[in-house]
């Protein structure tokens, strides 16, 4: 393996932690850092002493906990980014495992690299409140504490006592029982690491919601603005065998015209959208060899995806960021997910970008695309409550073994276990 370049700016996800959220009754921790097989060894990032994985793949059941673990990282970076905007009274809108005490803590951690520095982060929840909250950094490898948090007493650590000494004041007048400390101080004081542990949530991983999102929007205005975006986009759409030859786009601030608007419509509803603001109108025609086509009303749900998911991943590939997506293949074809797996294995290593994400399709298990350690699996258990677990954790298991085969004859887990009397219903 190559030997760290330290020119090069780092920011990965190493660990991440969970429980009592939704159906993760238990703590359940997932690891990108290698384990000690040797497989794709060139594709490991080298950092300290830990070798870290590029990309991590997470199968299991309907309703096994795939996307609960998911969007447990999505609702850290949520509140951490946003938490300041809670007015007083507002409780954090999350659901513990319906097995728990009411007094059962939610708690969250992860562990991750900013700009090369190693930190660990987390907080517990109770009664939809923060209970407590801490940051460490670990400069040179030895961990320095940042702040401790119990309830609303922070303890802050011996080197950065005079810096939050200067902001006390502020920061116990913006202080609640439903903010972050971490959103606050960010946003109230000039400790750099803290501005960019937060900026690590804020900036560095990136949570595709395939039913929340706009990205298509993005998408479209980053090609407009950025002329190499677009040739990128072009090539690899091509790359993609979709037949694609150009993109012609366009977005423009419009104000809507009452002629736009259906004539049965309700004066008062009439009023209140002639009142709102500009709004973006998209144009994207498509182009082929021999015709064009409308993106939004004309083209296929796989390409209007692919629109939608390119160019964002162009810009977490260029700069190095953490893609989570649950069920990535939805909408597009097994052959041009493979393809963008293996872009995140191999395409600017010097950048290193991580994908994380859950899927239903079987074809992708393959072990000429995943170490052992990047397939992942979830499994409710008589509780029903989540269980993560690694292909490592799974005695047996041969380099070359054939993936797919194994885990749908039931050889892992975390497939539906079908009743037999199913073949008797009328």
């Amino acid at each position: 393996m190559k030997k760290e370049d330290k020119r090069m700016v780092l920011n990965v996800i190493l660990e991440f932690s969970c429980s009592n959220y939704k159906s993760i009754k238990n703590k359940v921790t997932f690891s990108a850092i290698a384990g000690k097989d040797n497989t794709f060894e060139n594709e490991l990032k080298k950092f300290g002493n830990y070798r870290i994985l590029r990309n991590a793949v997470i199968y299991g059941a309907n309703g096994s906990g795939k996307s609960n673990f998911l969007s447990a990282i999505d609702f850290m970076k949520t509140l951490v980014t946003r938490s300041m905007t809670f007015q007083p009274g507002e409780v954090i809108k999350q659901k513990p495992h319906k097995l728990n005490d009411i007094n059962t803590p939610s708690e969250y951690s992860i562990q991750f690299v900013k700009d090369n520095i190693r930190y660990a982060y987390g907080f517990s929840i109770i009664k939809n409140l923060i209970n407590n909250e801490y940051l460490y950094y670990f400069p040179n490898g030895k961990q320095v504490k940042i702040f401790e948090r119990d309830v609303m007493e922070i303890y802050p650590g011996d080197k950065f006592k005079k810096i939050f000494e200067i902001s006390e004041g502020v920061l116990k007048g913006i202080l609640k029982e439903n903010r972050l400390f971490l959103t606050c101080a960010a946003n109230f004081t000039n400790i750099k690491e803290i501005e960019n542990a937060f900026l690590f949530f804020k900036n560095d991983i990136i949570v595709y919601r395939p039913n929340n999102n706009t990205w298509t929007e993005y998408s479209i205005n980053l090609m407009q603005n950025d002329p190499k975006v677009k040739s990128v986009f072009v090539k690899i759409m091509k790359q993609l065998d979709t037949g694609i030859s150009d993109i012609k786009v366009k977005i423009q601030k419009v104000k809507t015209n009452s002629l736009d608007l259906p004539q049965d419509m309700p004066e008062i509803l009439k009023n209140i959208i002639l009142s709102s603001p500009e709004t973006n109108q998209i144009e994207a025609k498509v182009i082929y060899d021999q015709f064009e086509t409308d993106l939004m009303t004309e083209e296929s749900t796989g390409i209007k995806k692919l629109f939608e998911i390119i160019c964002p991943i162009i810009d977490i590939l260029n700069n190095g960021k953490i893609l989570i997506c649950d069920e990535f293949e939805t909408g597009l074809h097994e052959s041009i997910v493979y393809e963008i797996i293996r872009l995140f294995k191999t395409i600017r290593q010097e950048q290193f970008a991580q994908l994380i994400f859950s899927t239903h399709d079987t074809n992708l298990l393959d072990s000429k695309l995943f170490r052992r350690d990047q397939v992942w699996f979830t499994q409710l258990d008589k509780e029903r409550s989540t269980n993560l677990y690694s292909l490592v954790e799974i005695k047996n298991v041969r380099k070359t073994e054939n993936l797919e085969r194994e885990y749908i004859s039931g050889k892992y887990g975390a497939i539906p276990m079908l009743n037999n009397d199913i073949n008797d219903i009328n």
